[in-house]
C-alpha cells in the first residue's frame, strides 16, 4: 500500500515551499528570510495546507528517529497527480517532526525485484544503530515482494543514499496467496531469544491476516505456520502495524519489549479506515490473543473515524514515546487533484498511549505543534442558551489550533438512547448540526462564512443509557461548501468519556482544507477534508455554537492563530529557535 509522497525538484537552483516557487536559493539562507517569506498565489491554492506535511506537487499518500533526526519516507508520483506505476521512496527529514526539508528519493524503481513500482514499508533499527528499510516491491510480473535496503554510510544522521540488497526479495507470496495480497511489512522485534519478527498483510480463504516472518540474520526469512492474526471479519490487510503499549504510563515502549508491563496493539488498514484491536502477544505461541475480535460493525475501535488511512507508528527514543501519523485523502474529484496539480497530505503526528481504562488508545498532537501558536484568545466562563452562536474573532481562523470545555448542568434531561442498537456515523447523520436535541448539538463551527451559509460543524450531543450516559462527536459536512460534487460525508463516533465526572472537550485543528478533531482528551478522533467556496483564508471565521435545547456552558475557551510550518523541498532547512510573535489576550464576544 502506497503512504505518501513530495516533490524531485531537479537540477535548477530553486526551492518550493509549501508548493511556492523561490527563484534565488541563497534568499532562504537566513533566518529572517525564512520567517518574512509569504507564501506566494495562496488565493489560486485556498485548500493547500500551512503546518500539515504535504508534496508541493503530484500525488501524496515509514518514520523513524534516528541520530537526532526524524525521518519521513514516504509514497510519490513523478509522474502524476494520481497513483500509478513508477511509485518512489521520497525522503523529508526533521529535527521537531514539524519542520521538514526534503532530501533525494531513497528508492526508486531500478531492479526485477521493483521494477514497476516501489512500495510502502517499515524501517526498523538494528543493534548497534544500524537502520535498515523493509519494502514491497512491485516486481515485473506485477507480484509484491519484499525487499531489504541499507543505507550507504550509517554514520549520516541524515540517511541520503540507500542501496538495496543484491539478493532480494527476501520473501515472496506464499502458497494460497495471490500475487496482489502481499504487501506492507511492518517494523521489526526482536523476540527473548534474539529471533527476528515481522508482519506482512495479505487476504487468503476469505480472511484478513498478518502473516508472520522469523530470521535469526534479517535476510533469510521463514514463514510461522500460523498468521500471527487474522479474521473472516475484514477485506485485505493493508500497512499492517503491530506493537506493545504500557498499562501504567504514556510513555512509549521500544517495539521489542515484551514483558507483564505491556499490552500489544494489532492495526490494519481496510474498508478506507484504519482499525485496530488491544489484547495479550504470547510470545511462546506466536499468537496474539486480542480482548476483542473484529466485528465488522460500527462498534470496531478506529484510530480516527474520518480520512485517515494507511498509518504508521515508530517509537521515538528521543522522548520515550510511540508516534502516529497517517494518509489523508482528498474529498474533491480526480479531475481537480489534476486541475490542483497535488493530491493528500500527513496528518499532524500524534503521540498515542493505552487509555487508564485499558481498552483503547488516546492520541494527542505531538507538543511540538505548540511551538506554531500565535495570537491567542480566550474565553472562560461563557454561558451558551439555547441557539446560540459567537464568533471567535482575533485569530486566523482559517489556520488555527483550539482547545474548548464544556459543562452541562442537568445531566438527567439528558434524552434516552440505547447505543448497543446505534450507528453513531448514522445519528450523526440523521441529526446533524441543524437538528435540535437537548443536549446538543453543540460544540464548534469551522471555515465558516459570516453568515454561515459554508460551515463544517464539529459537535457533541449527550445521551442517557440503560446505564450511563454516552457522549457522541459529530463532523458535518454537509454545509461545508456550496460546491456540489463533493464528498461531504459526515463522521461520528461516541467518545468513551462519563460527563458526570469529566468536562466534554474538544482540540480541533483547522488548515485551510483539513480539519483534526480530538474529543474527551484525544479518545475519539476525527479527520475531515473540506474545500469551501466562499469561507477561505481571510473570509474564514470560527464559532462557538449550541443548537441544543439546553443550556452548556463554556468553561474554557483558548483559540491562536497558527503559523506555517517551514516545509522546503530540494534544500536542507538549518532551523532556528521560533521567537513569540503573539499576544494573548482575553475575547468578550
Amino acid at each position: 500500500m502506497d503512504i505518501s509522497l513530495f516533490l524531485f525538484v531537479g537540477f535548477s537552483c530553486f526551492l518550493l515551499i509549501n508548493g511556492n516557487k523561490v527563484e534565488d536559493c541563497d534568499y532562504l539562507t537566513d533566518k529572517t528570510s525564512l520567517q518574512s517569506f509569504h507564501v506566494l498565489l495562496q488565493a489560486e491554492q485556498p485548500y493547500r495546507t500551512a503546518y500539515h506535511f504535504q508534496s508541493p506537487q503530484n500525488w501524496l499518500n515509514g518514520p523513524m528517529y534516528y541520530k537526532g533526526v526524524y525521518h519521513l519516507f514516504y509514497q510519490y508520483n513523478p509522474n502524476s497527480a494520481w497513483f500509478g506505476d513508477g511509485m518512489v521512496w521520497a525522503h523529508s527529514a526533521s529535527y521537531d517532526l514539524i519542520n521538514w526539508f526534503g532530501l533525494d528519493h531513497a528508492l526508486v524503481p531500478s531492479e526485477p525485484f521493483d521494477a514497476i513500482s516501489c512500495w510502502s514499508g517499515s524501517a526498523t533499527i538494528l543493534p548497534g544503530d544500524k537502520p535498515v528499510i523493509l519494502y514491497t516491491g512491485i516486481d515485473a510480473n506485477y507480484n509484491q515482494v519484499q525487499n531489504l535496503a541499507n543505507p550507504k554510510n550509517e554514520s549520516d544522521p541524515l540517511l541520503v543514499e540507500w542501496v538495496k540488497y543484491s539478493r532480494n526479495p527476501l520473501m515472496t507470496p506464499p502458497d494460497g496467496v495471490k500475487g496482489d495480497n502481499f504487501r506492507d511489512p511492518t517494523t521489526a522485534w526482536q523476540g527473548p531469544d534474539g529471533t527476528w519478527k515481522v508482519v506482512i498483510g495479505s487476504y487468503s480463504n476469505s480472511q484478513g491476516m498478518a502473516i508472520l516472518y522469523q530470521s535469526q540474520d534479517f535476510v533469510h526469512w521463514t514463514m510461522h505456520r500460523d498468521p500471527l492474526y487474522s479474521s473472516s471479519k475484514t477485506e485485505m490487510w493493508e500497512c499492517p502495524d503491530f506493537f506493545p503499549v504500557s498499562i501504567n504510563s504514556t510513555n512509549g515502549v521500544d517495539t521489542s519489549v515484551e514483558n507483564p508491563s505491556v499490552r500489544h496493539v494489532m492495526k490494519a488498514s481496510f474498508n478506507s479506515h484504519d482499525y485496530y484491536i488491544v489484547g495479550t502477544y504470547v510470545t511462546e505461541q506466536e499468537r496474539f490473543l486480542p480482548d476483542a475480535d473484529f466485528t465488522g460493525t460500527s462498534s470496531d475501535l478506529r484510530f480516527d473515524y474520518g480520512k485517515f488511512y494507511a498509518s504508521k507508528s515508530f517509537f521515538d527514543g528521543k522522548k520515550n514515546r510511540r508516534i502516529l501519523c497517517a494518509w489523508v485523502n482528498e474529498s474533491d474529484s480526480m479531475e481537480d487533484d489534476l486541475k490542483k496539480g497535488w493530491s493528500g497530505l500527513q496528518s499532524i503526528p500524534r503521540q498515542i498511549w493505552l487509555d487508564l481504562n485499558g481498552k483503547q488508545l488516546v492520541q494527542w498532537p505531538v507538543e511540538e505543534l505548540n511551538s506554531l501558536r500565535d495570537n491567542e484568545v480566550y474565553v472562560y466562563d461563557k454561558q451558551l442558551e439555547s441557539g446560540s452562536v459567537f464568533e471567535v474573532s482575533g485569530i486566523t481562523a482559517s489556520q488555527a489550533d483550539i482547545e474548548i470545555m464544556f459543562e452541562l448542568p442537568k445531566l438527567e434531561e439528558a434524552e434516552f438512547i440505547d447505543t448497543s442498537l446505534v450507528d453513531p456515523q448514522l445519528i450523526c447523520d440523521k441529526q446533524d448540526a441543524s437538528v435540535t436535541g437537548k443536549f446538543g448539538p453543540f460544540g464548534l463551527l469551522a471555515l465558516a462564512t459570516k453568515d454561515l451559509t459554508e460551515q463544517t460543524a464539529i459537535f457533541f450531543r449527550v445521551f442517557r443509557d440503560h446505564k450511563d450516559y454516552k457522549v457522541l462527536m459529530c463532523s458535518d459536512q454537509k454545509r461545508s461548501s456550496l460546491r456540489n460534487e463533493l464528498d461531504k460525508t459526515t463522521y461520528g463516533a461516541f467518545v468513551d468519556i462519563d460527563p458526570q465526572r469529566e468536562m466534554v472537550s474538544l482540540r480541533t485543528l483547522i488548515d485551510h482544507s483539513i480539519i483534526e478533531s480530538f474529543g474527551g482528551k484525544g479518545r475519539s478522533v476525527i479527520t475531515t477534508r473540506v474545500y469551501p467556496e466562499l469561507a477561505i483564508n481571510d473570509e474564514a471565521h470560527l464559532f462557538a455554537f449550541n443548537n441544543g435545547s439546553l443550556s452548556v456552558r463554556v468553561s474554557r475557551l483558548n483559540a491562536w492563530s497558527m503559523n506555517k510550518a517551514q516545509i522546503i523541498a530540494g534544500g536542507k532547512l538549518k532551523l532556528y529557535p521560533r521567537i513569540s510573535r503573539g499576544r494573548s489576550k482575553e475575547y468578550d464576544p
